[in-house]
């Protein structure tokens, strides 16, 4: 794990060095103050000579001087350094989601993610900074002050010591306590930040069924365990504060008391004494900054722990070493003997086999939960098939890397997803690269035309969250824009018309039939209505087809398609 966080460091060597040089010249600069405190004690003060002192002086303040520079440089270049390491590790992350797939999602909680992009990823930055230079700082700074301490007395020296593994060892135990305390606390923080993506995100299915009171329920529940969690750190927090707190100033109270038996002895000159303390002082306040430490490095070592598990989640679905990429796809499908399920030893589809031809529209209908969708999802390998073979042009799919593959498959979903922006940059999703006139006719050919017209902005109006300010229908046309500007060879309309009212129905339908022209198009629906003129119709039940042909030929067969569409239509 160590050697994964350190590989952050290699594109900023020279911030790093910067930094950690900058650091280390404070460490040493800061023990040359009481050196200089016992010189004039023991040896300019006795001679009376003030232009001296007024030297010596200048000097420290020329020290300070320098030091201040190099605190600047610590500050400054080292949080460039963690926010440098913070990003690349944001970015990563993200990288890494962007490449998982659909069956990662099935597992996984909005909310949860995004305190990995957020507080994990603000602690790791945090000891990315600071952690190399406040090890190596506090050990040199130790043993400095410590030797420096050596040669004024050494039995003076060990006494104060005497207490440091005291120290060490309540140092060890509360850092271990705290970085279990914190996984505690990323977890929590995880289930928090869900509960209230789920909360705020569902709002209108919330009010819709006045359930404020238990959605306040919950999150107090959540709320609750969240802050349960945070005592608990305190708590550890406060008694190794407390604990190293007592045993530091027993290090000054040591120095200050035998250093005086010793000074009143004659064994060391008041020279002497005066700078033992200022260099126990030297000598606590790395141990000080431990304290600090074992605040926040165990919230930085748990989050990156839960980082590197995250990133070590190897997609189900990538390309394979013999992918490569397919121009132009016509759009004949081939399934042979595909079996599929989502979880082992639970088959969702067994031994399916089906030949489209390019150009073909074919319908899938059957009860939910049939394997409608699965079969479709199949084909741009959002999900892998389990056993068979899947083709396309006679390449299989995994033969097909999953750029090229899926830049020539478009879906049309019920559920429209729209990002945050206006219309026209949602359109622009189908082809990013795409100019006015381009969309323009896509707009023409969804029917959005006189939506667009009738909007203040026109393209330009912004269609709030997921959408919130379109209706279904016009939603569901900009996603048709958006596939007219994409023009795939191969074409999937997921129940692209279930959700709306007849009238709205009929005008998408239309735009629908228009971009299915010419390519190779899977249609998913339950309205059997809207299928009647597919080249063929494919009833999917019990984990596979149970029959397939025209509207008519499986009308004459009085089979499962005749009595779903008698059952839909009867009166």
């Amino acid at each position: 794990m160590f050697k994964r966080f350190f590989s952050y460091y290699k594109p900023y060597k020279k911030l790093f060095t910067l930094d950690f040089s900058s650091a280390t010249l404070v460490a040493i600069l800061e023990l040359a103050f009481p050196i200089m405190v016992q010189r004039v004690v023991d040896n300019i003060l006795p001679t009376g000579n003030w232009n001296l002192i007024v030297m010596v002086s200048i000097g420290l303040l020329l020290v300070y001087a320098v030091n201040t520079a190099l605190h600047y440089i610590v500050t400054y270049f080292g949080h460039k350094l963690g926010t440098n390491i913070e990003t690349d590790m944001r970015r990563d992350l993200y990288n890494h989601i962007q490449e998982q797939s659909f069956s990662y999602f099935d597992n996984r909680e909005t909310g949860k993610l995004i305190t990995r992009f957020t507080s994990d990823l603000f602690e790791i930055a945090e000891v990315a900074h600071h952690g190399p230079e406040d090890v190596f700082i506090t050990i040199f700074t130790l043993l400095g002050a410590f030797g420096l301490m050596l040669s004024v007395h050494v039995p003076l020296a060990i006494m104060t010591f005497v207490l440091v593994p005291f120290i060490a060892l309540a140092l060890g135990f509360f850092n271990k306590k705290m970085t279990q305390v914190n996984t505690r606390i990323y977890d929590d923080l995880a289930m928090f930040s869900a509960g209230i993506e789920a909360s705020v995100g569902g709002v209108r299915v919330v009010q819709a069924f006045s359930n404020e009171d238990h959605e306040k329920g919950r999150f107090a529940k959540l709320n609750q365990a969240y802050r349960k969690s945070k005592y608990m750190f305190y708590k550890t927090m406060a008694i190794s504060h407390s604990y190293n707190y007592f045993f530091i100033r027993l290090i000054s109270l040591f120095a200050l008391f035998f250093g005086a038996y010793f000074a009143i002895q004659g064994q060391i000159s008041y020279g002497d004494l005066v700078a033992f303390i200022l260099f126990a002082n030297v000598f606590v306040r790395p141990i000080e900054k431990v304290n600090t430490m074992i605040e926040s490095y165990p919230k930085g070592f748990a989050g990156f722990k839960r980082l590197i598990e995250e990133l070590n989640i190897k997609p189900d679905v990538q390309d394979t070493s013999y992918a490569t990429d397919v121009a132009e796809l016509k759009g004949n499908i081939e399934y042979e003997n595909v079996s599929f399920s989502y979880e082992e030893n639970q088959p969702i589809l067994e031994n399916i086999n089906l030949s489209i031809k390019a150009g073909e529209t074919v319908a899938f209908v059957g009860p939910s939960g049939a394997g409608k969708t699965t079969i479709c999802n199949l084909l741009p390998r959002f999900y892998d098939i389990t056993s068979g073979k899947l083709s396309v042009d006679g390449y299989s799919v995994k033969e097909i890397t999953l750029n090229s593959l899926r830049e020539q498959i478009g879906v049309v979903q019920q559920d429209v997803f729209l990002f945050p922006g206006t219309i026209k940059e949602n359109i622009l999703y189908g082809k990013l690269d795409a100019i006015d006139e381009e969309v323009e006719k896509a707009v023409k050919m969804a029917n959005l035309e006189d939506v667009v017209n009738q909007l203040p902005n026109g393209l330009e109006t912004v269609v709030g969250e997921r959408g919130v300010k379109m209706s279904g229908g016009q939603k569901q046309r900009l996603s048709i824009a958006r596939m007219f500007l994409k023009n795939p060879p191969i074409l999937i309309l997921d129940e692209a018309t279930s959700a709306l009212d007849t009238e709205t129905e009929q005008a998408i339908q239309e735009a629908l039939d228009s971009l299915s022209e010419g390519r190779t198009t899977l249609i998913i629906a339950h309205r059997l209505a809207t299928i009647k003129n597919a080249d063929r119709i494919v009833v999917v039940a019990d984990k596979g087809i149970s029959e397939e042909g025209s509207h008519e030929e499986l009308m004459a067969n009085d089979g499962p398609y005749r009595a779903l569409y008698e059952a839909q239509f009867a009166s």
